[in-house]
């Protein structure tokens, strides 16, 4: 089969292959983008019915296309959200191929470039951008059986609580998925257990500001005075118009806070002990931002109102003061486990090296230490926007911007009239 020749694939129609193609087209560099399903299939079929952006709309999109129709101030629903992204594909004329899957990604022998092997041909590339996302394999920790009785989902697979059987539910993880799925399963009557471990709790918005909105003006989306922890949950959402992520509120609305999972043995879930710190870890951060944000308005003279009662704490629920360590899952009536626990990545389709001794992308910025191969939209690859709507718009330019510059080294050819 004859291969067909092009300067850059880019692997993934989501945000970070939409905005790789935006720039790439505006520096004239020939590419095509592949998707095994559809545009931004993630938002459509890999998040539940009511997921909302993260950020509300005048923030969380790409600079060169508003929400339309819909308020700048709200959080747009998932499917608004995969339709913006249809549309500003349509937009930018980005040259997308749905429904072809990538096998995989070897070096050409003997040659630069790529043998980028398809569902629909062979491609060969000078370039390769894996702008797969950072949810491509749902994480599991190794804890219940998994021929136990109990149904287990993932936060990825679950959409609504008519999915679950009768009975309770363990929500394990308590970031933005956990803690919006936990109050939704509780509000639709369920009993709900809700596993807490080390988080990052800010305000969804104070004194008149969203919180995405503090990130910039603090300076914060680059961390570059204080950076928070890696691999820590991040607890702040849009759900339900956008409301800070409270866990006490949380549990005095009926949710049985628990402290980290720990183990199972016969049914019986042990948790870690440490619930009330890591709340108290969590108030901290909260709190850091409202110090930080008062100084900024004090320093800038800026006509923003007090808000008192942010820095108010409700009581502590009786779950924070006496935890539960144990808890036998079949008398509690737990019949089903979600793990919201994250996602980790399989690039097993990208047979390079360019990976470190843990398996994960050993680049810069998203530039390889393999020449030609990029990484787009994966957490913290600049900064702590890079996997966000907002921020790979950004990285995506850093990079083909690089493109372009290495496109010139290979296509260089010494001008001998010139020396003379």
């Amino acid at each position: 089969m004859t291969a067909k020749k092009i300067n850059t694939v880019v692997i993934g129609a989501g945000q970070a292959g939409i905005a790789m193609s935006e720039h790439l087209s505006a520096m004239d560099v020939p590419h095509i983008v592949l998707e095994r399903s559809r545009i931004a299939e993630r938002w459509r079929s890999e998040r539940w019915d009511s997921l909302v952006a993260n950020g509300p709309a005048w923030h969380d999109r790409f600079p060169n296309l508003k929400f339309t129709n819909t308020c700048q101030e709200s959080f747009p629903p998932k499917e608004r959200v995969a339709d913006y992204f249809e549309e500003y594909a349509k937009m930018v004329k980005a040259p997308i191929r749905t429904g072809v899957n990538v096998i995989s990604v070897e070096p050409n022998q003997g040659r630069l470039g790529f043998c980028v092997t398809t569902s629909d041909g062979v491609y060969d590339a000078a370039n390769v951008v894996a702008a797969t996302g950072p949810f491509q394999k749902p994480a599991y920790p190794d804890i219940i059986p998994a021929d136990s009785e109990l149904m287990q989902l993932h936060s990825s697979a679950y959409k609504n609580p008519e999915q679950l059987p009768e009975g309770g539910v363990l929500v394990v993880g308590a970031g933005a998925s956990g803690s919006q799925i936990a109050q939704e399963l509780r509000k639709a009557g369920k009993e709900v257990y809700l596993s807490i471990g080390q988080h990052y709790r800010p305000p969804r918005s104070y004194r008149g500001r969203d919180y995405v909105w503090w990130l910039g003006a603090l300076g914060l989306w680059d961390e570059i005075k204080d950076p928070k922890q890696q691999h820590v949950a991040f607890a702040a959402s849009g759900y339900d118009g956008g409301q800070t992520v409270d866990f006490r509120a949380l549990g005095h609305m009926g949710i049985t806070l628990v402290g980290s999972t720990k183990g199972c043995d016969n049914g019986v879930v042990e948790f870690k002990p440490g619930l009330a710190e890591n709340i108290a870890q969590g108030d901290k951060g909260y709190f850091d931002v409202l110090r930080d944000a008062d100084k900024y308005i004090e320093q800038h003279g800026l006509d923003l109102p007090p808000e008192p009662s942010a820095w108010e704490l409700l009581s502590d629920p009786t779950c924070i003061t006496q935890p539960i360590l144990s808890l036998d899952l079949k008398e509690a009536g737990i019949t089903s486990i979600l793990w919201a626990t994250g996602f980790k990545f399989d690039f097993s389709w990208l047979k390079v090296d360019a990976f470190d001794k843990s398996g994960a992308p050993f680049q810069k910025r998203g530039i390889s230490v393999q020449r030609g191969i990029y990484f787009l939209g994966l957490p913290n690859l600049v900064n702590r926007a890079s996997s966000f709507i907002y921020g790979v718009w950004h990285d995506a330019k850093y990079i083909a911007d690089h493109i372009v510059v290495q496109n010139g080294y290979t296509d260089y050819v010494k001008d001998e009239d010139a020396m003379n």
